[in-house]
């Protein structure tokens, strides 16, 4: 057996037994049960404008089937807002209690007793006290007005007899203390309030005894600063909301569509929803979004922490991924070749170090199919084999937990679609260099042979630019929003990138062009080959949505290139005669 066909034999061995390594995963992260959580000081809003207690407006919830409701942790002037504490500046105090002794500068509180335990607890400030007239009247030298003092614990107490799953949002503040006290023993999860969780920077060695045991919400897009440190080992759900803003602008429906999207292609088990303006369009919205989630067969109830054992099979990807860059370097010619392979290895190893496999996996077996000699379609399914192949390997080495709930993302996304063009292109060159100068400096030029370069040129720029999930909106036309609107709800959407470059696969392969715009062309479906890695590498979303995102695309962009390529033959007969 030669050794490019031992190495073959390896990569399907090692494709085999990791396949058992993506079971753990697999069970994990099944959709549901997800849990729908109301913003409280959204519906106490409504409660006030409604003149109705809190409660009460917050049944109307209940009733919708919303299970949950969002309690922040409150700070001292809201305290004073309601009535439950008073709170004022000592030059106030002095006008009204000029021989009281209040201090210029300072700022004074009273409250009820259960209250003040919490801000004593609670705060690192120092308090000084003073009674009048029966009350006891708390200083600090600072304004503590937006200080975190703590939850109303009767309030507490009557939702959780009621039967709501309870959302505690705790702040981060320089003059807060970490007792695990803080956390209301009501709380059934925890989601971080702002843009840093509590501790950060310099504390969160104490707020970890602050949040242990609790389950933390992970809000997808809206990353916090020391999240992943604090969080190390906490259970973690993933929690999907839309910003007010952003909410204001859509229709019910549209709200309810992401809202299933997120909780069937991305696993969020929180879903956190605020009222719209109009009572009727959030009732509107909350029966759009359970309907969703029912037809999506996606259970209610308390969400489960989605953690996982890694499997020690794993490592046979590894071995797998390493015979993919042997037989690599057999696509190139000596030395170029082992050169290529080296050097690929060692990019891997100090970009990523520890998961340099899970790269290589992405960068290396999208461009194998390409480097056999194949003829016709034979080459495209030689392509998407080692392209599913290194599915495998990169699912297996790059799946864990932390990455599954997104806290540590693939690092390479935009290398996956660069890389393995660039490792086809570079199978083109020839070893007579100065031989094929000569015959590229006297090469009659076609100007639609052109034409048909710059398209492809501007589509690769086009896909290189609008990469990831984070791409300028503007990259994205109106007419395009919208259609995959109508595909995401017939099916699970597949990437256009992958529609695009399958299409062009029977185009480039069954039509007579010249090589070097044939092989130009091929480029372009590399590019989807690395698309299907890099759909991969999105490891929040479950394998089988990928799967099928993958699988959709290649029947669509096969079907679509096939009648293209049909209809350039019908018409190229039409033009002859």
């Amino acid at each position: 057996m030669s050794l490019p066909n031992l190495l073959r034999a390896v990569i399907v061995l090692a494709a085999l037994l990791s396949l058992p390594a993506l079971l753990p995963r697999l069970q994990a992260e099944r959709p549901g049960p997800v849990v729908l959580v109301v913003d409280g000081p959204d519906v106490n809003e409504e409660a006030r404008a409604a003149n109705v207690p809190f409660e009460e407006q917050l049944a109307k919830y209940k009733a919708l089937g919303v299970a949950g409701v969002a309690i922040y942790e409150r700070g001292l002037s809201g305290w004073a807002e309601q009535g439950v504490a008073r709170y004022y500046s000592g030059a106030d105090l002095n006008l009204r209690y000029p021989q009281a002794g209040f201090r210029e500068g300072w700022y004074y509180f009273s409250g009820p007793d259960w209250l003040i335990a919490q801000i004593r607890r609670n705060w690192t400030v120092s308090l000084q006290t003073l009674e009048l007239a029966g009350t006891t009247w708390y200083g600090a030298p600072v304004n503590v007005g937006g200080f975190p003092t703590g939850y109303d614990p009767a309030l507490l107490e009557r939702l959780k007899a009621e039967g709501y799953y309870i959302v505690y949002r705790p702040y981060n503040h320089p003059y807060r203390t970490y007792a695990p006290e803080a956390i209301p023993p009501q709380a059934d999860a925890l989601v971080f309030a702002g843009v840093d969780v509590p501790g950060n920077p310099k504390n969160l060695g104490e707020a970890k005894a602050m949040v242990a045991g609790k389950p933390v919400g992970w809000i997808e897009g809206t990353p916090q600063e020391g999240f992943s440190r604090l969080t190390a080992a906490s259970p973690v759900l993933r929690l999907f909301s839309i910003r007010p803003e952003w909410q204001a602008k859509l229709k019910p429906g549209e709200v309810a569509d992401k809202f299933v999207l997120a909780a069937r292609e991305r696993g969020h088990q929180i879903l956190y929803i605020r009222p719209f303006q109009d009572f009727e369009d959030t009732r509107e919205f909350i029966e759009r979004l359970q309907d969703g989630l029912e037809n999506a067969r996606i259970g209610f109830g308390n969400p489960a922490p989605r953690d996982f054992d890694l499997s020690p099979l794993r490592y046979a990807a590894l071995v797998g991924v390493l015979a993919g860059l042997g037989l690599l370097a057999f696509g190139y010619p000596r030395p170029f070749g082992p050169v290529i392979a080296l050097g690929l290895l060692l990019f891997a190893l100090a970009y990523v170090r520890s998961d340099f496999g899970a790269l290589l996996a992405a960068l290396v077996f999208p461009a194998l199919g390409f480097l056999e000699r194949r003829r016709g379609m034979a080459v495209w399914a030689a392509a998407a084999v080692y392209s599913l192949v290194g599915v495998v390997f990169l699912v297996a080495l790059g799946s864990d937990p932390q990455s599954v709930l997104g806290l540590t993302p693939f690092k390479g996304v935009s290398l996956t679609l660069l890389v393995p063009p660039l490792l086809v292109g570079l199978s083109y060159l020839p070893q007579d260099w100065k031989g094929a100068l000569t015959h590229l400096w006297g090469y009659p030029i076609k100007l639609g042979e052109v034409a048909v370069a710059f398209v492809g040129l501007a589509v690769l720029a086009l896909a290189v630019l609008r990469r990831g999930n984070d791409a300028a909106g503007a990259l994205v036309p109106d007419w395009e929003l919208q259609l995959r609107a109508i595909l995401q709800d017939a099916m699970v959407r597949p990437r256009f990138k992958e529609i695009f470059a399958h299409a062009v696969a029977p185009v480039a392969l069954l039509l007579p062009w010249p090589a070097w715009l044939r092989n130009g062309l091929l480029l372009l479906v590399v590019v989807g080959m690395g698309s299907i890695l890099n759909t991969f590498s999105h490891f929040h979303t479950p394998l089988t949505i990928s799967l099928f995102r993958v699988l959709n695309g290649m029947v669509i962009g096969l079907i679509l290139g096939f009648a293209l390529v049909w209809v350039v033959r019908r018409v190229w007969q039409w033009w002859s005669r």
